[in-house]
C-alpha cells in the first residue's frame, strides 16, 4: 500500500499549544494524534578563536536535571532564524561576532511537533557583553575544547538530541568527518 498523507477530520484544542486531531486511515480506522504546536527554534554551535565550543549548563524540567546544551531558543515573531540565533547566543553567553553559517534545520519529532530547529555554526565568536538570560534561566557558560565535546557526546552527556544534530553538522562542515 502506498504511503499517503492524512487529513484531519476534526481538531480540538486541549491547550493553546496542544491539539487533538481525529484522522481516518485509508482502511477506515480512526487515529487520534496529539500535536504540539511550538514556534521554530534556533541554536548555535559556537566556536571561539581558541576552538572551544560554547556549552551551557541549565536545568530542564522535562527530565528534572541540569544538562549540557548549546545556546539557543525560540524564534520570536517577525525575527529570522539567524537573528534569533545571534540574539540567543548573546543573551545566554555574552558572545557575538564571528562568521556564521546556516546548517540544515531538523524536526524535534515529526510525529507530533509542528516546529523545526534552525542550526547555525558560528566560528571565531568573542566575548563582547554580559550574559542576560531570562529570570527562569540560570545558565552556566563553559567554553569546552571540541575534542571534549565529542567525548561528552560519545559518553551520553549531551542529552539534547537536536544539539547532537548540530554537533554532527558542525563536525562535517569543519572537516572532522566526511560524508
Amino acid at each position: 500500500m502506498p504511503v499517503t498523507t492524512l487529513k484531519a477530520l476534526t481538531s480540538r484544542r486541549l491547550h493553546p499549544k496542544v491539539r487533538l486531531d481525529t484522522c481516518q486511515l485509508p482502511d477506515g480506522r480512526i487515529f487520534e494524534p496529539v500535536i504540539l504546536e511550538f514556534s521554530d527554534w534556533a541554536c548555535v554551535f559556537a566556536l571561539t578563536r581558541q576552538q572551544e565550543v560554547l556549552l551551557i549548563r541549565l536545568y530542564r524540567h522535562g527530565v528534572g536535571q541540569v544538562i549540557w546544551e548549546i545556546p539557543g531558543g525560540m524564534i520570536d515573531p517577525g525575527e529570522s532564524p539567524l537573528q534569533a540565533a545571534r540574539r540567543e547566543l548573546l543573551e545566554e553567553t555574552g558572545y557575538s561576532g564571528g562568521r556564521w553559517q546556516e546548517m540544515p534545520a531538523v524536526s524535534p519529532n515529526p510525529d507530533n511537533h509542528t516546529n523545526r530547529m534552525h542550526i547555525f555554526l558560528a566560528q571565531d565568536v568573542e566575548k563582547t557583553g554580559a550574559q542576560s538570560a531570562e529570570d527562569l534561566e540560570r545558565i552556566e557558560i563553559h567554553p569546552t575544547p571540541l575534542a571534549a565535546v565529542i567525548q561528552m557526546a560519545q559518553n551520553g552527556n549531551l542529552l539534547q538530541a537536536m544539539h547532537l544534530s548540530a554537533l554532527f553538522f558542525a563536525l562535517s562542515e569543519l572537516g572532522h568527518i566526511s560524508l
